[in-house]
């Protein structure tokens, strides 16, 4: 368990104020301007060393993408640094803690993350629906500007930094880092097809990085802690702290800061009080937000909450938005419900996505009901399989992974609902055959 001494997210619940003077008692701004010092390529060996791995889901290495900037920016094109503020997975929650309780470290990360990658400006994106979080934001950074720690001379550095915040509105799939850079320019939001990579073109046709909220927030406090001081928590290659929101039917859904590859059972326990009825009412989790494949109870019990723990039963880390489901759940209505999301949120730039989450949705709720033909799920586990890795960016994956997850662990159930809406008898299809 993660003790308060080394938490990074000191005021996650708004117990003190957002403010900067309540930031600065809280450590943060302190001696920004030594830290810059350090100079651009120590700084991004630093994050390297620590381990860091973007906390948007897909956990690449931090510092390993900062480096792929240009060195040496040309005039007429600057570096850019876009913050993903969009947080549109269902079941995450952690980014909009960050900026409504703790703004400051967010913009004083993204201060030192832009010197770092040479960058000129930074655009925060932040999600539509945050109305009060966007308030609190514009205002944070309107105090970092009058306080001279970001602008012109940012810290009295000698080093010009610009941060924008830019208000969505409502696209699950801006938060796709090359639609969030068209929504930027003003354009629909549709995912661009790669190469060229942001870090080669991005945002306005110059070098850009997208990344996370907490992966900047957590920058200032690995620097003044060291990078060797954040590695040592979490196994080989899941390293650091981890913003753990979990939801769903635990006696006390939260969002918690705990170290990375503790257990399942732990965080609940520690944090939530345990499973609504007992771990005997466990049924499934969903464990890293609604795109990754869900995962029963008996593998998830004693499963680390890692990138790599995670993947080997099956799922993924995600953003860590855990959705706990216990034995009241009607497993395939919740899988059907997150197929109408996906399919609500396709942009139709590709035609897999565009077709197949409409499809996808409309057999399952046939599953739902039991009005289909059990043959069906094996024709809804092929197409999902056609659309996965077959679009632009990974929506098509996130539509198909869900369905994956509950054909894989749940079919019994699906074939049972089946079957009884059948009165017990053979299907058509079956009855033919015979």
């Amino acid at each position: 368990m993660l003790a308060d001494k080394d938490r990074i997210f000191t005021n996650v619940y708004g117990f003190q104020p957002w403010n900067i003077d309540a930031a600065i008692k809280r450590g943060d701004w302190d001696n920004t301007k030594g830290l810059m010092a350090l100079g651009q390529d120590a700084l991004i060996d630093a994050v390297k060393a620590s381990g860091l791995r973007g906390r948007g889901g897909a956990g690449f290495p931090t510092g390993t993408k900062w480096s792929f900037m240009p060195k040496e920016p040309k005039a007429d094109r600057p570096n850019f640094l876009v913050i993903n503020a969009d947080e549109s997975e269902p079941g995450s929650c952690k980014d909009r803690e960050i900026i409504r309780h703790d703004p400051h470290k967010l913009i004083e990360g993204a201060l030192i993350a832009g010197f770092a990658m040479r960058a000129r400006a930074a655009y925060i994106y932040i999600r539509g629906e945050y109305i009060r979080e966007a308030e609190v934001l514009f205002a944070a950074i309107a105090e970092a500007y009058d306080k001279g720690l970001i602008g012109k001379n940012a810290c009295a550095s000698g080093y010009d930094f610009d941060v924008f915040c830019h208000r969505g509105a409502g696209a699950y799939i801006c938060g796709e880092e090359t639609a969030m850079l068209e929504s930027l320019e003003g354009k629909k939001g549709q995912p661009r097809l790669k190469p060229p990579f942001p870090a080669g073109a991005g945002l306005y046709g110059c070098p850009t990085t997208v990344n996370n909220v907490e992966s900047i927030a957590v920058v200032p406090t690995i620097l003044r802690r060291s990078p060797e001081w954040f590695a040592s928590f979490g196994a080989e290659n899941n390293r650091g702290t981890k913003l753990f929101q979990i939801s769903g039917h635990v006696n006390k859904p939260c969002v918690v800061e705990e170290a990375m590859s503790i257990t399942f059972r732990e965080l609940i326990e520690t944090h939530c009080g345990g499973i609504r009825g007992g771990w005997d009412n466990l049924l499934a989790v969903i464990p890293g937000g609604s795109s990754v494949p869900l995962v029963p109870a008996a593998e998830i019990m004693d499963c680390p909450m890692d990138f790599d723990g995670l993947k080997k039963v099956g799922s993924g880390l995600g953003t860590a938005a855990i959705i706990v489901m216990d034995k009241s759940t009607d497993i395939v209505r919740a899988i059907s419900r997150l197929s109408y999301f996906y399919k609500h949120e396709s942009c139709g730039q590709c035609t897999p996505c565009r077709e197949g989450t409409g499809w996808m949705w409309r057999v399952m709720e046939r599953m739902r009901t039991g009005d289909a033909d059990i043959s069906e799920i094996d024709t809804l586990y092929q197409v999902t399989k056609q659309v996965e890795g077959h679009t632009i960016c990974a929506l098509g994956d996130a539509a198909a992974w869900p369905i994956q997850g509950l054909i894989k662990h749940f079919r019994p159930e699906m074939e049972r609902r089946i079957t009884e809406k059948r009165g017990g008898g053979l299907s058509p299809m079956m009855e033919a055959a015979e």
